[in-house]
């Protein structure tokens, strides 16, 4: 029976560097855009953040999920990779089309009813 590797190992792995054992793991059909329940992170945004950035490629390579929000981290790889200085993994993310989020904008309160109904009655 073939092994089916293991995320939290290559989740470790990615973090630290070790690329072969990211290979194994990605070899025996580890999904590389799983995020754990105990994690909330991606192996992508972690292993940038971490600096890995020949994991990151690999795991590019590998078919994870550029455009994917890391729970935990609260960014997108190409957030990740901007906010550590991974300029060819910023580079290689653009080329994927990767983008940054636009900020959420909150719209103005409302004013209460009866100044609406006063603003066109008087306005």
């Amino acid at each position: 029976m073939p092994d089916g590797g293991n995320w939290k190992e290559l989740f470790n792995a990615a973090c630290e560097g070790d690329l072969e054992l990211v290979r194994y793991h990605a070899r025996c059909g580890v999904d590389v855009d799983y995020a754990h329940p105990e994690f909330l992170s991606t192996p992508l945004v972690a292993c940038i953040l971490a600096r890995q950035e020949a994991v990151a490629h690999f795991l590019i390579d590998h078919g994870a999920n550029v455009h994917l929000h890391s729970e935990f981290d609260g960014m997108n790889p190409l957030q990740a990779a901007g906010s550590v200085g991974l300029a060819s993994v910023v580079d290689r993310l653009r080329s994927l089309g990767a983008t940054t989020p636009v900020p959420a904008t909150r719209p103005a309160p409302l004013r209460p009813w009866w100044r609406r109904l006063v603003g066109r009655v008087f306005g």
